[in-house]
């Protein structure tokens, strides 16, 4: 077989398996759907507890999800909900004999979903614990307290979580490496990316912006589209400040995405006290993730070129992830604008 049919073979592969790529996100993932539930177990007196339980409505459905206390634990005062456009949120008032530490709460229904459960306790004496569940162990044995670590592990879980199953985020972070000429750029390119959603991350969380999330949504798949636009041009050998400045398009856009991660944190409904910490910390697992991706997609080009392609391949690949990037965005930006305007 000559090279130029292994070429070509090779090309209609990646081809079919990127086209796989895209639908499967356009059929089966909604950016942002992946978010956390949260319990909130505050202890009042020697016996007594309230209780928040806020679960995320996933493209409109009630999350699949029971709360489940111990057998001696009662209702003090009985559940009462009440909806909102993103989530669900009950309160109660529970009671028991010989309080709740050491006990277990569980999830039931959590093992077949992909939502993991912010768990924050609060105890009589004031000490505060903070857990995230996973859907793989769906309960928690309630402590006495726990130390700044545990909180920290948390928030920073939460925050790789987010920017890892966040795909617009990763999208437009993937833009911006197909956009950098060099390392270097790259370099202060991401650098301004991150300072940028620092900024509007840690402004919008603790409320000095308050900008309603649908329209921030749509308008962060439109930056990914115009991304996608900008790297065709630049391709295409026209002239660009994109081309020229990346560093400074990916400041602009940072502000706009880091109010989309301020989103995940506001759906948490933390009380004031944590939101200083759990920014902290969830800004790191949001850069933990990002330099994840980053170190994966220079791995497999790294690796590429090792395997030395042929070059028809390699410009193959580039146009169809580009325009894979903006067809998966344009699909975004119209379903959110018809979203939020219905």
């Amino acid at each position: 077989m000559t090279t130029q049919r292994v070429a070509a073979r090779l090309n209609w592969r990646f081809l079919i398996a990127v086209l796989l790529w895209s639908i499967g996100l356009l059929t089966t993932v909604a950016a942002h759907e992946i978010r956390p539930a949260y319990l909130q177990i505050d202890q009042t007196g020697a016996q007594h507890y309230n209780v928040l339980w806020r679960t995320p409505l996933l493209s409109g459905a009630r999350l699949p999800v029971a709360l489940q206390f111990p057998g001696d634990v009662r209702n003090f005062r009985e559940p009462a909900e009440r909806q909102f456009p993103d989530s669900l949120v009950e309160r109660r008032i529970i009671e028991t004999s010989d309080g709740l530490a050491g006990k277990r709460i569980e999830f039931r229904g959590l093992q077949a979903t992909i939502t993991d459960v912010i768990v924050r306790v609060k105890m009589l004496d004031g000490s505060v614990t903070t857990t995230l569940v996973h859907p793989s162990q769906p309960w928690i044995d309630i402590e006495i307290a726990a130390g700044p670590l545990q909180v920290a592990k948390t928030f920073v879980m939460q925050g790789i979580d987010h920017i890892l199953f966040g795909f617009d985020h990763l999208l437009f972070v993937l833009a911006l490496l197909l956009i950098a000429r060099d390392l270097r750029a790259l370099f202060f390119t991401v650098t301004a990316f991150t300072l940028a959603h620092s900024i509007t991350l840690s402004l919008a969380t603790l409320g000095f912006v308050n900008v309603p999330m649908p329209p921030v949504e749509a308008a962060i798949a439109l930056s990914i589209l115009l991304l996608a636009g900008e790297i065709l041009r630049i391709r295409n050998g026209r002239p660009s400040l994109t081309a020229k400045r990346p560093w400074v398009v990916a400041f602009a856009f940072g502000l706009l995405h880091g109010l989309g991660f301020a989103g995940a944190l506001s759906q948490l409904s933390l009380p004031p006290g944590d939101i200083p910490l759990a920014l902290l910390f969830f800004n790191i697992g949001v850069e933990i993730g990002q330099l994840l991706f980053i170190a994966v997609i220079l791995a497999i080009v790294a690796s590429a070129r090792v395997l030395r392609f042929p070059p028809l391949l390699g410009r193959s690949a580039f146009a169809i992830t580009t325009y894979a990037i903006g067809t998966v965005a344009s699909f975004w930006f119209i379903e959110r604008v018809t979203g939020f305007l219905a």
